[in-house]
């Protein structure tokens, strides 16, 4: 329960009553019948952004433990040592999940809770029972696991021993990671992804150097360490074959006795050509190809996009007979982290500005023309609300990977504010309503066109540490109070319960 006492159940509830006479009567656009009875409904999450107990029950310092305590790295100077305290209050946020009817809960694990010290150590006894019991309270509540191996945090100790992703050693370390977790969860997990957004995690730890550990060079950054030129492809490389090696042990030794599925997750922002002239429309061609395809190309069709190595040459590494061998092992699906929409210009003849993910690819990005938005802006830097985005992109991924299955892993909203901010200003969130409701239309519309998409994803179900941005900016369908860890729920969350219910068609 939480602090309160009591009365901090009334609380909600009495917050709650009042929440739902502010919400729009008018009738939805999209419905949940709109969608087929087996497709996935839920929330998500991640172990660093939620979890809190940094060093409770002999888990060992992660690679975000050790960056955030860098001065200047966070904006508001905080940390996940605490966060959300889920750790704690995995039973109330549960529960929190019951409430709204969803049924699937997508999370992170973290490795550094399983494994402290990696492949160099023992499995933590404490880190597999935490787990075990939110796998177990999940399903008493009707609610499918849907577990990513990673969401960027990783031991502190594979870094220091030998650079982490810049050392083929740390395939054998995600093999062994992989394999425990598929054999103590798997029993009871339907589906499993790899990692979440590696192509984030490579672009702003090894290019820009904003994320652990924080490796660049000029002119992408200027750090003390890395080679911006070089560490990302070579990052990459051992990321996609890790996800290889975690594939091949699941399909050979867990799935036909477990019958579940594996996947792997990808940030995916859609583009739009800056100007109608061929130089934009191929450059808006190169950016989408050096995002999500950088990873998944290989995945499905064993070599690195052609629009890559057509710029890059040979500093995309090349995969030897046994790398080819073992992506044979192909994907079950695609998650797609879809939020916004940007416009692209070429910058092939002309200088890039520096700092930016499709730079590498000779491609400018802007949410601007003319001085307009591309959409609503929201308070998280670059996201713009542009429905329409989701059903390109979707269709995009549908057409370059032969419409395998895919699931909407996340799509959410940022609310920006501060310590000062009111409380009620964060409860009545329609700017978030408004934001899912569009998203789910056009969601809803390309896959009545043919697109298997078997899930979605709401980020998030809690307001919860934003990386770099700290908790400054929400994300979640619950308002956290993080000096109580009271969880009070938004107009959103009465609004997504009311469409899993298929309330609104009603009203």
């Amino acid at each position: 329960m939480a602090p309160g006492g009591n009365n901090a159940p009334w609380i909600v509830l009495l917050a709650s009553s009042s929440l739902l006479l502010m919400l729009p009567r008018a009738a939805s656009a999209v419905h949940r019948s709109d969608f087929p009875a087996s497709f996935l409904f839920g929330t998500a999450t991640s172990s660093y952004q939620i979890e809190g107990a940094y060093l409770e029950g002999n888990k060992s310092l992660s690679n975000w433990d050790v960056f955030t305590r860098l001065p200047g790295r966070i904006k508001d100077g905080s940390n996940g040592d605490i966060a959300d305290d889920h750790y704690h209050r995995y039973e109330e946020d549960i529960e929190l999940m019951h409430s709204l009817g969803v049924n699937a809960y997508r999370f992170s694990i973290s490795w550094a809770r399983i494994l402290p010290k990696g492949r160099f150590g023992g499995v933590n006894p404490s880190g597999i029972d935490f787990y075990n019991k939110l796998i177990d309270s999940l399903l008493l509540k009707g609610i499918q696991p849907f577990v990513t191996l990673t969401h960027y945090d990783i031991p502190q100790e594979l870094e220091d021993r030998y650079g982490a992703w810049l050392s083929s050693e740390i395939q054998y370390d995600f093999g062994h990671f992989a394999d425990v977790c598929f054999g103590a969860f798997g029993d009871r997990v339907r589906y499993w992804s790899t990692f979440n957004e590696p192509n984030v995690a490579v672009q702003r730890g090894y290019m820009f150097g904003t994320y652990p550990p924080g490796r660049c060079s000029p002119p992408f950054g200027s750090c003390a360490h890395g080679d911006s030129g070089a560490d990302p492809y070579a990052a990459t490389h051992n990321m996609i074959l890790s996800h290889a090696t975690a594939v091949e042990i699941y399909k050979r030794k867990y799935q036909s006795k477990q019958k579940g599925s594996i996947g792997i997750v990808l940030f995916s922002t859609w583009y739009e050509p800056l100007r109608d002239v061929p130089d934009d429309r191929l450059a808006t061609e190169r950016a989408l190809a050096f995002d999500a395809p950088w990873f998944l190309d290989p995945l499905v069709y064993g070599e690195y996009p052609p629009e890559m190595r057509q710029i890059l040459g040979e500093r995309l590494p090349s995969f030897s007979p046994e790398d080819r061998r073992k992506l044979q092992y192909k994907l079950d699906f695609i998650g797609v982290n879809h939020y916004t929409t940007l416009y692209v210009r070429d910058c092939m003849f002309s200088r890039c500005p520096l700092g930016q993910q499709t730079q590498h690819g000779m491609a400018v990005v802007t949410g601007e023309r003319n001085g307009l938005p591309i959409g609503t802006p929201t308070a998280m830097p670059t996201f713009y609300v542009v429905p329409d985005g989701i059903e390109k992109m979707v269709t995009y991924i549908m057409m370059r990977y032969n419409n395998l299955p895919m699931f909407i892993t996340e799509n959410g909203y940022a609310q920006g504010g501060d310590s000062d901010t009111n409380v009620d200003d964060w409860l009545d969130d329609k700017g978030r309503i408004e934001y899912l409701e569009s998203y789910l239309t056009k969601l809803a519309k390309v896959i009545r066109n043919g697109a298997d998409v078997r899930g979605y994803f709401a980020w998030s179900v809690v307001d919860n540490f934003e990386w770099l941005f700290g908790y400054t900016l929400r994300f979640g369908l619950h308002y956290v109070d993080y000096k109580t860890q009271a969880r009070t729920p938004k107009l959103s969350a009465l609004w997504y319960k009311e469409f899993l219910q298929n309330l609104h068609e009603v009203q």
